[in-house]
């Protein structure tokens, strides 16, 4: 059974495939995770290039109604083969593999994507909540903050 940290790794990966897919990052992001999938075997090397063909392929052919779904879908199961590949080696090759697989996503996956689970509200640039009468809004902050002016207090409502 993989560490939280492991497992998120391996989430990492699945969501990295998915957002490289038909963008210029592609190639590169394809040929280092099927290099490490592969792990100096040219004939595993192959068949993860052909599976990540093939999932490109179906998240390039996707119509807008379907691709949720598929993009779901297509980060889970390469989420599960990540962690797949990572349960089967031993405590000290795990950690070197986690360490490149670490790499290879700061070098070749997508830079800009945000992405948020059930329930949360992901945002690339900024967001304002605001209450306003009275109001309560809440919401909690990952990353930088910027301030402005407090809120006024507004008129109570009956």
């Amino acid at each position: 059974m993989l560490t939280e940290a492991l497992t998120a790794l391996a989430a990492a990966g699945g969501t990295a495939v998915v957002q490289a897919a038909g963008t210029s990052a592609w190639e590169g992001f394809r040929q280092a995770a099927a290099r490490w999938f592969g792990r100096g075997s040219e004939e595993r090397e192959r068949v993860e290039l052909e599976r990540l063909d093939r999932s490109a392929v179906e998240l390039s052919a996707m119509g807008d109604s379907e691709a949720d779904r598929v993009r779901t879908r297509q980060g889970a199961m390469w989420q599960t083969r990540f962690e797949q590949a990572l349960e089967l080696l031993s405590e000290v090759e795990r950690e070197q593999a986690a360490d490149q697989l670490r790499a290879l996503l700061v070098a070749h996956a997508p830079v800009g994507g945000v992405s948020a689970g059930d329930g949360g509200l992901a945002v690339s640039g900024s967001m304002e909540i605001r209450a306003d009468r009275g109001a309560v809004a809440g919401g909690v902050i990952h990353g930088g903050v910027s301030m402005g002016t407090p809120p006024q207090p507004g008129p109570e409502l009956s």
